[in-house]
């Protein structure tokens, strides 16, 4: 593996500082309900910044989410969600990313992360895509990504359940997070 990354399109990421633009970015998540289906929501206050370094695989994130800002289009779930059974946003009211790390895979990359939710860090690797880089009509640098895993949300302390009479669970345990992130080179 190469110590930088050189695919088609990386050339217009200029080291430097990228904001991340909330009002055109997306940090959504899915999971099991009731085994048959899936209930997507997402967070809509969230900052973020990304240091980009002059060898790429130097760059580091930074980021951080308003657990209160859930939404999942239910009020009812959503304050259940922000209770003490799940995110307890009274003692937690923000998560944080870190990057820890970049690598090459194939034409993509993997975000190496600490993620800390409840308290509770965890180290996580995120299946990165870097969608390339425009300049907006008003002439702002932009730059797009999509960042993806999946969690246990035990591992975060988010055990709370109810188990079904037909077998299984009202809540699954995995959950898979994306990012659609679009940053601005400030």
């Amino acid at each position: 593996m190469s110590d930088t990354l050189t695919p088609t399109g990386l050339a217009a990421l200029t080291a430097g500082t990228w904001t991340v633009d909330a009002g055109h970015s997306h940090i959504g998540f899915s999971v099991r309900h009731l085994v048959v289906a899936k209930v997507r929501g997402q967070f809509n206050e969230f900052a973020g910044t990304l240091t980009i370094g002059d060898d790429l695989l130097q760059s580091k994130v930074e980021a951080t989410v308003v657990a209160t800002s859930i939404d999942t289009r239910d009020e009812g779930r959503d304050g259940h969600l922000r209770g003490g059974d799940f995110f307890d946003v009274e003692n937690h009211p923000t998560w944080t990313l870190v990057s820890t790390g970049i690598e090459a895979a194939g034409s993509d990359y993997v975000l190496h992360t600490d993620l800390t939710i409840k308290g509770i860090t965890k180290a996580l690797d995120f299946a990165l895509e870097f969608h390339g880089v425009a300049t907006d009509p008003w002439g702002n640098t932009k730059a797009g990504f999509t960042a993806e895993t999946e969690i246990s949300r035990k591992d975060f302390g988010l055990e709370w359940n109810v188990a079904l009479e037909a077998g299984g669970f009202v809540v699954g345990d995995k959950v898979t997070i994306t990012l659609e992130i679009e940053a601005l080179k400030a």
